[in-house]
């Protein structure tokens, strides 16, 4: 007979909510395998049917990936209740760990608050409020993003059918985005290409939705061309590219890495390509997009959340008009649309005469901070990565104790166990609120922590 305690029932249904409560409680580790289909039938007193159907329940859940002869494993990033969890800094220490923006240099929402419409809105309003597309469009295209034709948003419906037509619509934020878009093209089992290391949103979510992850490593010009063609060419059915600021790299892509680019995802024209400009007009490097007219499908996700806010929760989706139309179509029977009010807040922030200026002076001010960093630390010796965006990555031999280390010095940084699939070891600074007489000192621990590690090896 089997031995095992955790799984039990005697149905599909109750066998997949006994690994989904053992994964949860922590009684199952990742990348544990679980009992062959048969042996566990035989153990359950139930058909192997039965089992196979309860195991291709918690694929399609995310839980489990199925790796056909050598078995069926709990995934690397089981979706857990615990997977959110925010960063806990202790009193003290400054924080360098959870990824925050600057909120010092975001605008104040008395101005804008003042000018929204409080008009009660019902049910039969546009998805998108028209003058706010009208305005998002216009920065897509000045960014050289695939526009909308001469008519605006309104005239994109009778153009869906037509080759190279393109859509605009709006989500609650980058992730959200991103899960809609997996979800309206993908199936679970499907590959996704995806940068290593990555943000662990994305990696999370190609877990949760049962997919797998094909990673492709970066260099500071972003995805080097011949592991990401080696990625798409495996099978993958899609691809999340982030083409500046990428997380935790600090990455962006150059305009001679983007044609590059370009050129080998022609080879495989059925590819889903999405790109994550999380970061936009702060991100300290301008964006040349992978992304073309004339293909399939393809996605530019821009959230607004580290130039406005977080908690404004809003995204924009410029893409081929049926990525465009399902997005809208799933949103439509669930929450039905994003808030209006904070659409229309948005449009007063990013709209304002001044602020180009202010967008212009924060890039500038979070540039300053991870060049400082980036400076004290090859002063002393020590190798980092952070072309563009918020954050530092630092290769280290070990993480938790690197983490912990520093910590005991007085810096909350984040381990890059979350980040990697394959990639080595590192750890992640977020500079975006790192004092620019703070930066030396930061420097000199790393590198003292560093040197200890080195010695104890």
């Amino acid at each position: 007979m089997l031995k095992q305690n955790y799984i039990e029932g005697e149905n599909a249904v109750n066998i997949a909510a006994s690994v989904e409560r053992a994964v949860h409680a922590g009684r199952v580790a990742p990348g544990q395998l679980l009992p062959p289909v048969r042996a566990l039938a035989a153990s359950l007193r139930v058909s192997p049917t039965t089992v196979a159907a309860a195991y291709k329940l918690l694929q399609s859940r995310g839980l489990v990936s199925g790796l056909g002869r050598r078995g069926t494993r709990i995934t690397a990033r089981p979706p857990s209740p615990a997977a959110g969890t925010r960063t806990l800094v202790p009193e003290g220490a400054i924080d360098l760990a959870t990824g925050n923006p600057d909120p010092e240099l975001l605008p104040p929402l008395d101005q804008a608050l003042r000018v929204v419409d409080a008009r009660p809105r019902l049910y039969d309003g546009p998805a998108l409020l028209p003058p706010l597309a009208t305005f998002v469009a216009g920065e897509f295209a000045a960014d050289g993003i695939p526009a909308l034709p001469p008519g605006g948003p309104e005239s994109r419906a009778p153009a869906m059918q037509r080759d190279g037509s393109v859509g605009l619509t709006v989500t609650s934020g980058g992730l959200d985005a991103i899960d809609r878009i997996l979800r309206e093209h993908l199936r679970p089992g499907d590959r996704v290409a995806v940068e290593d290391p990555s943000f662990p949103g994305v990696l999370d979510l190609i877990a949760a939705n049962g997919l797998v992850p094909v990673p492709f490593a970066v260099d500071d010009e972003g995805p080097i061309p011949a592991a990401f063609e080696e990625a798409i060419a495996g099978r993958a059915r899609a691809a999340v590219v982030t083409p500046r600021a990428q997380n935790p790299t600090g990455a962006a892509l150059t305009p001679g890495r983007a044609m590059e680019l370009r050129r080998r995802l022609r080879r495989a024209p059925d590819l889903l390509l999405i790109e994550d400009d999380h970061a936009g007009p702060v991100a300290g490097a301008p964006i040349h997009t992978l992304c073309e007219a004339s293909r399939a499908r393809w996605a530019v996700v821009r959230s607004v959340s580290k130039f406005l806010g977080p908690d404004l929760r809003t995204a924009f989706v410029m893409g081929d008009a049926l990525t465009v139309a399902r997005v809208e179509g799933r949103q439509s029977l669930g929450v039905r649309w994003v808030s209006h009010v904070l659409q229309q807040i948005v449009l007063a922030l990013w709209s304002d005469p001044s602020s180009a200026r202010r967008l212009a002076r924060a890039a500038e001010i979070y540039r300053q901070r991870r060049e400082a960093l980036l400076a004290s630390l090859r002063q002393h010796g020590v190798e980092a990565r952070g072309v563009s965006g918020l954050n530092v990555w630092i290769p280290v031999r070990e993480e938790a104790r690197t983490v912990q280390a520093l910590l005991d010095r007085g810096w909350a940084v984040t381990a890059g166990e979350r980040f990697r699939l394959q990639s080595p070891p590192a750890i992640r600074v977020t500079t975006a609120t790192l004092g620019l007489a703070d930066a030396p000192r930061l420097a000199a621990d790393i590198s003292a922590v560093l040197q200890q590690r080195a010695a104890l090896a």
